[in-house]
């Protein structure tokens, strides 16, 4: 019986452990020269919301993302590996990825975007999924391409793009979730909060009451 409740312990902290784990690149000389074959040199930041804003701007992710954060995978404490990539001292854009708790198991969905945080490309690192091949299909993982996050404030990935799949229709959502996820924290740490207007401007349209009330008190600051 101790045996046992030794390895229960030990699977459990190994989940933990492996939850804890940000999304880095598997090879990411290959990887970056094959996301983006003009580049020259690129730079790896890890950033965490622990180190950088704790328990007040993961309130603030998680009230964006419209979803509390998974106990495993998105502990606060989770170190992002963000990818600038140069060609020279020009700017060609970001690659990052997340992990994303699937049905089947963690899913590792990898973006790239331009400098302007637009979606070059999109790819599953990981995926355990019975109907993998379809998630992976160019007709779906395309769709994405051209899209920022103010497309996901709008809500239109989720209304407009379909599920690819006959029976895996929750890990289609949590890769929506898990994209509309990757946006955020880019915008949050890459991109000095460039698309927060347009999620001012939605939230005052579903919430303009809500939103009066926080302008009021910003201005009782002053």
């Amino acid at each position: 019986m101790k045996n046992i409740m030794v390895l229960v312990v030990i699977l459990i902290a190994a989940t933990n452990t492996y939850g804890a784990i940000g999304c880095s690149l598997n090879d990411p000389d290959r990887d970056i020269k094959r996301l983006f074959p003009d580049a020259t040199n690129y730079k790896t930041d890890f950033i965490s919301i622990k180190d950088t804003g704790g328990e007040p701007l993961a309130e603030e992710i998680q009230q964006k993302l419209g979803d509390k954060f998974e106990p495993v995978y998105e502990t606060l404490d989770v170190p992002y590996a963000f990818y600038t990539v140069l060609k020279g001292e020009k700017l060609l854009g970001y690659v990052h990825g997340v992990n994303q708790k699937g049905r089947f198991g963690g899913m590792q969905l990898v973006i790239t975007t331009d400098p302007n945080g637009v979606i070059a490309d999109f790819y599953y690192q990981r995926l355990s999924s019975p109907e993998a091949k379809k998630f992976r299909e160019p007709s779906f993982t395309k769709q994405f391409i051209g899209l920022t996050l103010a497309d996901f404030y709008r809500h239109k990935p989720q209304d407009k793009i379909k599920d690819p799949t006959e029976k895996s229709n929750s890990d289609f959502k949590a890769t929506l979730r898990g994209l509309f996820k990757n946006l955020i924290l880019m915008d949050e740490f890459k991109m000095n909060n460039k698309f927060d207007s347009v999620y001012i401007e939605i939230k005052k349209q579903n919430d303009p009451n809500e939103v009066n009330k926080n302008e009021n008190k910003d201005s009782d600051k002053v």
